[in-house]
């Protein structure tokens, strides 16, 4: 008999009334009055289920398919038949079952067959992948990955692992988390113990990365094109439905290219990734869609036909001053910060599209961006989607050694901190630009999930890192 999943069956992958082996994990169960169950079994490889018809003429019925639970794993050996019911085409009419777990004390079995909230299922992390709507999002985040992947690698892009492990913030701003050692000794091979201080292992102070990009820059510096894709980690104080402590980023850089490059590059990027979620998950976005009245389909499809708009800083200042919204009770000034609502506005109600913002005042970014000509705004863009706000942020990055040294001292850094960075524009400099992507919340656009800890398997937030 040949082993397949429920997917192979929904994609037709088998021969009718064959004989055939399916491992999973049951949903619900049904007695009936005349011997015979049925058993609603999932195995993870898709979105749907298969029914199991289980007659009373099996050796094990009564002693152990009756006792059968939610939750149980199964290996059910049958024939693949036509459905005599109206809610699925197939089912499987199985010759044996057996049980490969069972469920102790089904009772208390956190995850039983009612529907639960995603707050619930939060403190539940290690089994909630059992459940649809997790499931659901573990399949989608997989197929952005491999073909974020699969894309880059067909546009020439190669692949660098940049540290996890820094000393410098790329970002000048957040709060890091800091590195030090749970070990006070080790031994060399001259068995001569060696104190090592906890907190200077590395001979100075190190950090969780907040950003690869500088790294990635010395390689855009020789490769031309490159990219990283990995944790990133941000010590911030806060518990919003926009935050993690430990979160994925898409992180790429471009040698000889400007802003307008790398705007052009992104819209791209994410059109090919959008109409691929339209064709291989399109079970799961309608189940989104069901679950959260967002119609994803209708969205996703909307995006791929206009061109994502691209403004100026300074006119989103007067677009947000002459709306009829109240944000804050003040006026919004030239320098100021735009909150989660004023992005959303811009997106959402002004455009009702996805918005590049450009040109930010050079105090409001990070040292590395490039000044532009008129001295007071940088070659910067962060990308707004409607319901989530800011999903990449990036930039042409500073490449005149004259020009970076300043931003530095301006911004009251210590230039021997970048000896490194400094030399990528000493040694050859070239333009070049970049962006990072927040994958996360990628992930909440194109599922409508809004809470980004029902996005990464087990979420790391202030005082929670359990699991």
């Amino acid at each position: 008999m040949k082993v397949i999943t429920i997917k192979d069956i929904y994609q037709g992958n088998f021969n009718l009334n064959s004989n055939i082996i399916i491992n999973g994990w049951v949903r619900t169960k049904r007695d009936s009055k005349i011997g015979i169950s049925f058993i609603n079994l999932y195995d993870g490889s898709c979105l749907n289920t298969i029914q199991i018809i289980s007659k009373n003429t099996l050796n094990n019925y009564y002693s152990e398919i009756i006792h059968i639970t939610t939750g149980c794993s199964l290996t059910v050996k049958g024939k693949i038949i036509n459905s005599l019911g109206n809610l699925q085409k197939y089912e499987i009419l199985s010759k044996e079952i057996k049980i490969t777990g069972l469920v102790f004390n089904a009772n208390k079995y956190p995850i039983s067959a009612k529907k639960h909230t995603l707050e619930y299922l939060r403190e539940v992390a290690h089994l909630r992948p059992r459940t649809s709507i997790i499931g659901s999002i573990s399949r989608v985040r997989n197929t952005l990955n491999y073909y974020l992947h699969k894309f880059l690698h067909r546009k020439g892009f190669f692949w660098i692992p940049t540290p996890i492990i820094t000393s410098i913030n790329a970002e000048g701003a957040g709060d890091t988390f800091s590195i030090s050692s749970s070990s006070q000794k080790i031994q060399n091979n001259s068995n001569l113990n060696h104190n090592i201080y906890k907190d200077n292992f590395f001979g100075k102070k190190t950090f969780l990365t907040v950003s690869g990009q500088l790294n990635l820059e010395a390689y855009a510096c020789a490769l031309s094109n490159v990219y990283s894709f990995g944790p990133t980690f941000r010590a911030e104080n806060s518990n919003t439905s926009r935050h993690l402590s430990e979160f994925w980023m898409l992180e790429l850089e471009i040698a000889f290219s400007d802003l307008n490059h790398i705007i052009i590059f992104v819209e791209l990027f994410l059109k090919y990734l959008f109409n691929i979620l339209l064709k291989k998950c399109k079970d799961e976005l309608i189940f989104f869609s069901e679950y959260t009245n967002i119609d994803l389909l209708n969205k996703l499809e909307q995006s791929l036909e206009y061109n994502f708009i691209q403004i100026d800083y300074s006119e989103v200042i007067e677009i947000l001053n002459n709306s009829n919204v109240n944000f804050n009770d003040k006026k919004i000034l030239f320098g100021d910060d735009l909150s989660s609502e004023q992005e959303k506005y811009i997106c959402e109600q002004h455009f009702k599209k996805i918005v590049f913002i450009k040109n930010f005042p050079k105090d409001m970014k990070a040292f590395y961006m490039r000044l532009n000509d008129d001295n007071k705004t940088v070659a910067s863009m962060d990308l707004l989607v409607p319901r989530v706000g800011e999903l990449i942020g990036g930039s042409q990055r500073e490449e005149r050694l004259t020009e970076l040294d300043d931003r530095i001292k301006d911004l009251g850094l210590k230039k021997e901190d970048y000896w490194w960075y400094r030399d990528l524009r000493i040694y050859g400099t070239v333009p070049h630009s970049g962006f990072g992507l927040g994958f996360e919340r990628l992930l909440s656009y194109v599922t409508g999930i809004k809470n980004i800890k029902d996005l990464v398997p087990f979420p790391r937030t202030i005082h929670n890192a359990n699991f």
